[in-house]
């Protein structure tokens, strides 16, 4: 479970940083500019997509059982 979690945050932070490289490229004109913004918003939208799986998934492990929480006890 731990290498699950550590592959999507890897997973998400590459998305991210894809993002950032298809933002911050200098384009030669109006349609290399509207190219770059679609391929940004992809890597956003395959971010997000990512961060809601890896969200999801941890909350079924939780309810099957295969992680614990080990916080502070909830009582008083």
């Amino acid at each position: 479970m731990k290498y699950l979690v550590v592959l999507a945050f890897i997973a998400i932070l590459v998305s991210l940083a894809s993002a950032l490289f298809f933002m911050m490229r200098k384009g030669q004109g109006s349609q290399d500019d509207k190219r770059r913004g679609n391929h940004m918003a992809k890597a956003l939208a395959v971010r997000v997509g990512l961060s809601i799986v890896l969200f999801v998934c941890i909350l079924i492990a939780w309810q099957l059982g295969y992680i614990q929480p080990t916080g502070l006890p909830a009582t008083r």
